[in-house]
């Protein structure tokens, strides 16, 4: 057989095996789902393939099996679909035109792969591309729960030693909730109010803590509320329980279609709301008191932008992801997580991370 052009073989990185099986976790449809074996990927030129080690379960990785996902309405992905866009691995082959030195480095990367040549992207908006592919959920780009993942060397970002694999896989929640926090504009000694302590709300809520702010957080679930308090923050309540402070940021990461208003109606005048969480219906603002309140408004799609930030304040010790982590299971019980079950001893943390490589092991 013909090698295609720009693959690498062992010169530059694991032999290719030509048509040679991998494991991978595939949604043929609404609550249809399993690991499949399908043929593995190959560096063409500009990419690399990475040796997934870890990788998260996200809630959009829910909605597309249950088939509530947007973009499955919308035209920008169809099943089947593998998933999985939180993850991080190590380089085991390169394609044509990368810098060999990746070869063997512990990598994670972002999830907006933008076209690179439209305005947009010139001007480092690749995130918001209308061109771009998203890994492992749109435009038909494999993700990376499965063995390994094909990623243009250009969206990399390498892991410090500091970094360990779990952290690794945490990075993109982390560069979301980096950017949400920059979006509130925070000075040290700000009150800030968090809304949903979720994995994106903890994480928002770490870094600014980070930032020298004082950070409550509001949520519905006790089980939630609950974990939340273990972590150290300055007020956890449920919305009965809030207590009445100057909120100079209000930052919405809950899926709750009543909260974006909400968050408007508690922000200071003159400060900032931010969003990041999504609503599986309309949410609505009213545009009156975000301008006779002076207040700024902002919304936070990806974690582009937010990564190296995520790496740094992760090997510096100043925010750690880990505590999150409920559960680190194989790509197998995979499909029951998304089902709803909560993996055997798992601990009270909302994440579950799946280690890609335990079936290869075993």
């Amino acid at each position: 057989m013909q090698r295609p052009s720009g693959i690498q073989d062992a010169s530059v990185g694991r032999p290719v095996r030509h048509g040679h099986p991998m494991r991978a976790f595939v949604i043929t449809g609404p609550f249809e789902a399993g690991v499949q074996e399908v043929p593995e990927p190959v560096a063409a030129p500009g990419e690399v393939v990475v040796d997934v080690q870890r990788a998260g379960v996200c809630g959009t990785d829910v909605e597309f099996y249950t088939g509530e996902m947007q973009y499955l309405h919308e035209g920008h992905a169809s099943f089947p679909i593998r998933i999985g866009h939180e993850w991080m691995g190590t380089v085991g082959a390169v394609g044509e035109g990368v810098d060999r030195g990746w070869l063997g480095r512990r990598v994670t990367g972002d999830t907006m792969l933008g076209c690179g040549a439209c305005r947009r992207c010139r001007d480092g908006r690749q995130h918001v591309c209308a061109f771009r592919t998203e890994l492992g959920i749109r435009g038909g780009r494999p993700g990376a729960l499965a063995e390994r993942v094909a990623v243009p060397a250009r969206f990399l970002h390498a892991l410090p030693d500091a970094v360990d694999d779990a952290q690794g896989a945490l990075v993109e929640p982390g560069g979301n909730a980096l950017r949400a926090v920059r979006g509130a504009a925070l000075r040290p000694g700000d009150t800030v109010l968090v809304l949903g302590p979720g994995t994106i709300g903890l994480l928002v809520a770490m870094f600014a803590r980070a930032a020298g702010a004082a950070v409550h957080l509001m949520g519905r679930s006790e089980r939630s509320l609950a974990f939340a308090r273990t972590l150290g923050f300055d007020g956890v309540w449920a919305e009965d329980q809030l207590p009445e402070l100057p909120w100079d940021a209000v930052i919405d990461a809950s899926n709750a279609p009543n909260l974006p208003a909400k968050a408007l109606e508690l922000v200071e005048p003159g400060k900032r709301v931010v969003y990041v969480g999504l609503a599986g219906s309309p949410s609505r603002v009213d545009t009156r008191a975000l301008a006779l309140q002076d207040v700024t408004a902002v919304g936070v799609l990806s974690a582009s932008g937010g990564l190296e930030g995520t790496i740094d304040a992760y090997a510096a010790g100043a925010v750690d992801p880990r505590p999150l982590i409920a559960a680190t299971i194989p790509l197998e019980g995979l499909a029951a997580v998304l089902a709803g079950d909560r993996p055997a001893g798992a601990g009270p943390g909302p994440k579950t991370h799946i280690d890609v490589q335990e079936g290869i092991r075993a």
